[in-house]
């Protein structure tokens, strides 16, 4: 009796620094506060777990305490180790490998225990989400690490095989519910659910991969959430149903920056075809040197940054932050304009300017960006590509037409901070490059930031 107390005690506890840590997070200046409080939920429960009187024996405490110290250690140093531009690929790896836990879970209790219906079909649920988000998520992590390009992984009609796919699962699903099948069909459905999880993400072009990430997530939340429901493990259920709810509404919000709907996002993914700049072929765009724009920056009232995935790629968030100390001590006033899907994943960018101790208050949602955006006297883009494309505002034929972007143009003057004059993510050209306002400064973002510094100094 008093183990079930202490169970339930610390279940409690942990639930409620989920709750809190998870409310914490949804600023970047408690972030910090709120995941060390999840951490510790965490730790609370795992502890109670261990309080369980259907732990028996010495052995078993053997075995957990080893997969404790195999996980932590792993973890730990993944972690350490992991650079900031490789963050969505570690998030997708770890997101597969929850998933991966609940199917396994669920595999065990369906080849080894008597179950009645409810509990098959719990038991059932969990092995296919968590199989769809284990190889989903690392069919994600290798389309986001250039490992493998979509054309590799893409069949023709692809979709409609799909949908094949998802009738058949369902329909082995709902034998096996029903009925007392073999271990060999299971078996059977749980190839079938680990394909159909990789062929799911196959077909997402990789400017999607952060909204499916977030899908993911909340998979992987749900079949954590019915894994709980198997063991009558609260805290599983809570935390699983906090994934799975904070996924789905992340996902949802991400589609509206996008301004697509999920099932276009699952189905269609951006297409190059169509929706290249008009005009491109014919126009040049103008360049600066970094004498002009230091000098540019130096004498202006107010800047705007916008960072995108090329300043996480040349890790060069601290030389901007000592950029923007340098334009302020000369009582220019700095802010940074953040788009909700800039980056591979949700709250990349936030990520990476907090890691340079960027204040808060200094980023701007894209909302506020655009209405301060008109009375800024220079714009700066380092990195950033598709959110900042005219063709989502002005060219109906543009595969992201009606995308909300950062109307930089609005500005009065704009610095593209790039290496090249490549296209972005979605695959289609920037028409920004030639516009009349647009000076473009080649070269890595890290040293083209560092030059401006260095002449912003000399001044």
């Amino acid at each position: 009796m008093i183990f079930t107390t202490i169970v339930d005690i610390a279940y409690l506890i942990g639930a409620i620094l989920f709750v809190w840590g998870l409310r914490l997070l949804s600023s970047p200046d408690s972030a910090r506060k709120g995941n060390t409080l999840a951490a510790i939920g965490m730790a609370i429960g795992i502890a109670g777990s261990l309080c369980d009187n259907r732990i028996d024996g010495e052995g078993n405490y053997v075995w957990i305490a080893g997969g404790i110290v195999l996980g932590a250690t792993i973890g730990w140093l993944v972690a350490k180790k992991i650079k900031m531009t490789d963050m969505p690929q570690m998030v997708s790896v770890f997101n597969g490998l929850g998933g991966a836990c609940a199917a396994i879970l669920s595999i065990v209790e369906l080849s080894t225990v008597s179950l009645d219906t409810g509990g098959k079909v719990i038991s059932l649920f969990a092995l296919l989400i968590g199989c769809v988000a284990f190889t989903g998520s690392m069919l994600a992590y290798l389309k986001l690490d250039g490992k493998i390009w979509d054309s590799q992984v893409t069949w023709p009609k692809h979709n409609i095989i799909n949908q094949f796919l998802l009738i058949i699962v369902l329909g082995m699903f709902t034998y096996l519910a029903m009925t007392n099948a073999s271990n060999t069909l299971l078996i059977a459905f749980l190839v079938l659910c680990l394909f159909y999880g990789w062929s799911f993400v196959a077909p997402i072009g990789g400017a999607d991969m952060p909204v499916v990430i977030s899908l993911l997530n909340s998979f992987t939340g749900l079949s954590a959430a019915a894994a709980g429901l198997i063991y009558d493990n609260n805290l599983m259920l809570v935390g699983g149903i906090l994934v799975g709810a904070s996924g789905t509404i992340l996902t949802v919000l991400m589609c509206q920056a996008m301004n697509r709907s999920l099932f276009n996002v699952l189905i269609g993914g951006f297409s190059a075809a169509g929706g290249a700049a008009q005009g491109a072929d014919d126009q040049v765009a103008k360049t600066t040197s970094a004498v002009d724009a230091s000098i540019l920056l130096y004498y202006s009232q107010s800047v705007m940054f916008v960072p995108g995935y090329g300043l996480a790629v040349a890790q060069a968030q601290k030389a901007l932050k000592e950029l923007d100390d340098t334009l302020e001590a000369n009582g220019v006033d700095v802010k940074y304009a953040i788009h909700p899907v800039a980056g591979r994943m949700p709250g990349h960018m936030n990520v990476l300017l907090a890691e340079a101790d960027v204040p808060y208050p200094k980023l701007l949602d894209l909302d506020d960006a655009n209405a301060a955006l008109p009375s800024t006297d220079v714009v700066v883009i380092v990195g950033a590509n598709d959110v900042v494309n005219p063709a989502a505002v002005d060219d109906p034929t543009s595969s992201i037409y009606g995308m909300p972007v950062l109307n930089v143009w609005d500005a009065k003057h704009v610095i593209v901070l790039k290496r090249s004059m490549s296209p972005g993510y979605a695959g289609i050209q920037n028409q920004l490059f030639f516009h009349e306002k647009t000076k473009m400064f080649f070269g890595d973002a890290k040293d083209s930031i560092q030059s401006l510094l260095s002449e912003v100094k000399n001044l």
